[in-house]
């Protein structure tokens, strides 16, 4: 006989039956939930720094901390629109209980992340590290330093470049070149009293006056070309002005090669991408953080898109944090210039950073650079007599000594050594290809700060340090960018840019607390 088939019995459902007594907010959130965490610690800091923001009379504004509060849950759970954060304080009971049932709009949202945190968020930062080391999560005495890039919020056609600029200069003074040098040919008699205006460096008034001697001298004169007379017509017409645009231009640069006209901040760099063996060409920005397990300890944006610029203001911020440098500096070889070795001996920092052609050394293991053995670092040095040995065996005998800056500024001391004779070396066409006899320019402080690097890593402590590097700074890079999907700005400016930063940096720290 087939068994019965039982009638299916579901619990109570009665969605429009009201409750005698509402339900708390706070009963509905676990007690090891993160957002706590971040109630928590944004409720012990201090936010007076941002409160000297805002102008007494008027309307009431919404609470410092509930904003605060508000901003870093959202970057912690990957929420970066100020549209998206509004929403979220109506439907969402993590946001409702962090605002107390408040209900702030984007627009309010977006000004507190761009004006009252301007300037002021880095103390902020500064604060909830401190609470971590207070929690013994953390140590300021050994950092790991590294940088990435992060798109700008930008459009990558509306380019601005440095070289363009100056081609247009030149195209410019060349043609103004040619129009004076036809002047002086078809008006000799009108241009004898005038002497050449244009200049090695010109702009928009020199090339007005200049102009202006042109079109006086050959107003009159039937033999003009007319070809010439229509480019000196468009010359009055179109030169001052580019160049004062061309002005502008350069002063929004200044030592870049490059930047966004929707961000003018933003510079164009090379993106990493798995498609492309050089990465594809963004305005982005250059973040660059310290760490240590895993936490950050500081952050920074730079304009410029190579990290070895970038590590001694780097440091600089991290002693107006705390009040003095880390002890122990760890970094990759993106760092290894001799500005940095100097300025980390200066700060009396025990430093682990590789300089360029370190893994390369150690591959070939003092055998030399199979692929170029010609190269300087690997000739032969008599120190006692000064002289280097070519591959050919013949001295290269120091000549003089001159100066060298780098892009900052700084000044290094070069030697400059000359072979005696490559006539007839049959290793010349390999060696260089001067027409004279080779010369090579040697740092010597550099060379003596990289031996002492290179003891340093290839040391017990070296090694541990360099193997624990990629799994602290690295990983956080990993997270904000996968994880987190951040990767790219959503504000314009370096400023905005900055607070963004150091929102996604509170967000990581007190996630990963939350953790532990």
């Amino acid at each position: 006989m087939p068994k019965k088939k039982r009638k299916p019995v579901f619990k109570p459902y009665y969605p429009d039956q009201l409750s005698l007594l509402p339900p708390s907010l706070d009963e509905l959130i676990p007690s090891n939930h993160v957002v706590r965490v971040v109630k928590e610690v944004i409720d012990k800091l201090g936010v007076d720094p941002i409160v000297k923001k805002y102008s007494g009379g008027g309307r009431s504004p919404f609470h410092p901390k509930l904003m605060l509060k508000l901003l870093i849950y959202g970057y912690l759970s990957n929420i970066y629109s100020s549209r998206k954060l509004e929403a979220a304080t109506q439907s969402n009971i993590h946001y409702m209980w962090l605002a107390g049932m408040q209900r702030p709009d984007h627009n309010t949202i977006n000004r507190f992340r761009s004006e009252k945190l301007k300037g002021v968020l880095k103390e902020v930062f500064g604060q909830v590290v401190k609470l971590m080391l207070e929690s013994k999560l953390v140590s300021l005495k050994r950092v790991y330093v590294d940088g990435t890039k992060l798109e700008a919020n930008a459009n990558k056609y509306t380019f601005v470049w440095g070289k363009s600029i100056q081609n247009y200069k030149e195209k410019i003074k060349d043609q103004l070149v040619e129009l004076w040098d036809y002047t002086q040919t078809v008006a000799a008699q009108e241009m004898k009293d005038n002497d050449p205006t244009y200049y090695e460096e010109i702009d928009s008034e020199k090339v007005r006056r200049t102009i202006q001697t042109i079109n006086t001298a050959l107003k009159d004169n039937p033999n003009v070309d007319k070809k010439k007379k229509e480019k000196l017509n468009y010359a009055k017409r179109e030169w001052p002005s580019k160049l004062d645009k061309y002005k502008a231009q350069q002063e929004i640069l200044g030592p870049r090669n490059s930047y966004s006209k929707t961000d003018h901040d933003a510079t164009f760099m090379h993106m990493k991408d798995d498609h492309m063996r050089n990465g594809q060409l963004k305005a982005a920005y250059n973040l660059q953080i310290s760490t240590c397990d895993q936490y950050i300890l500081n952050y920074d944006i730079y304009q410029n898109p190579t990290d070895t610029l970038t590590l001694p203001d780097h440091l600089k911020e991290f002693q107006k944090l705390y009040d003095n440098y880390p002890e122990i500096v760890v970094a990759d070889s993106g760092y290894g210039s001799h500005e940095n070795y100097e300025f980390l001996k200066d700060i009396e920092a025990e430093a682990f950073v590789k300089y360029s052609y370190f893994h390369k050394e150690e591959k070939q293991k003092g055998k030399g650079d199979k692929k170029y053995p010609f190269k300087p670092d690997y000739l032969h040095y008599n120190k006692e007599e000064d002289y280097f040995i070519c591959p050919m065996g013949q001295k290269m005998e120091h000549k003089y000594n001159t100066k060298r800056k780098t892009k900052s500024g700084f000044e290094q001391d070069i030697s400059v050594y000359e072979a005696r004779n490559c006539k007839g070396c049959p290793l010349r066409g390999q060696c260089h290809k001067s027409k004279e006899n080779r010369t090579i320019g040697i740092n010597h402080a550099l060379i003596k700060l990289k031996a002492k690097a290179r003891e340093k890593l290839l040391s017990d402590q070296g090694q541990k340090h360099r193997s624990q590097r990629p799994a602290d700074v690295e990983a956080v890079f990993g997270n904000i960018k996968q994880n987190k999907k951040f990767t790219r700005f959503n504000l314009r400016g370096k400023d905005k840019v900055q607070i963004e930063a150091g929102l996604i940096a509170i967000a990581h720290n007190l996630a990963k607390m939350a953790k532990n």
